[in-house]
């Protein structure tokens, strides 16, 4: 395989415009495009949640998702592609009910924090939902793969539910918003 990146410094960009895998030219601030943007931060997100303290199980599942993700990115890039699987958010809803198991029932909001670890899975979760919206934005003017969205809407139930087991791992707990 030859290098992807050989040359870091294009100059390609400088007119506010990108290229996609298909070669075509884009506006920068077009849909398409920050919804890349936005799978970028959310892979960048869990890659800051994934050198956090955390299970083993926790942490290979993460690193899938981070494959995922960069799937998510090439489906992105080269319109009418679709790279994500129906097993990819089978493994996310199964990782998410054995983590819920031993989690009691939530009985009001959660507020994001509890220790760093879960913090981190707070703000990728939060990222998560961010990305999914702009995805939906983009699928109302173009085609967009039904799973992308999808899976990106399993990521942040996910995320969440790890932020959760995170509060608890070191003796610590999630804080429940309180009504004024």
């Amino acid at each position: 395989m030859g290098h992807r990146l050989s040359k870091i410094v294009t100059r390609t960009g400088d007119a506010g415009e990108t290229g996609l895998a298909t070669g075509e030219r884009v506006p920068k601030a077009g849909l398409r495009i920050q919804a890349l943007g936005e799978v970028d931060e959310l892979n960048c997100c869990v890659g800051l949640l994934l050198v956090q303290p955390m299970p083993i199980t926790m942490h290979s599942a993460l690193t899938l998702t981070q494959h995922e993700l960069f799937d998510l990115g090439g489906e992105l890039s080269l319109p009418g592609s679709e790279l994500i699987k129906p097993q990819f958010l089978a493994r996310l809803e199964s990782e998410l009910l054995l983590l819920n198991a031993a989690l009691p029932p939530l009985k009001e909001f959660v507020l994001p924090g509890g220790n760093p670890s879960a913090a981190a899975a707070h703000l990728a979760r939060a990222v998560a939902r961010r990305a999914e919206r702009v995805l939906w934005a983009l699928k109302a003017q173009e085609p967009v793969s039904e799973l992308a969205p999808q899976y990106l809407n399993r990521l942040s139930d996910y995320l969440f539910v790890c932020s959760r087991v995170l509060a608890r791992s070191d003796g610590a707990s999630e804080t429940s918003w309180r009504r004024n």
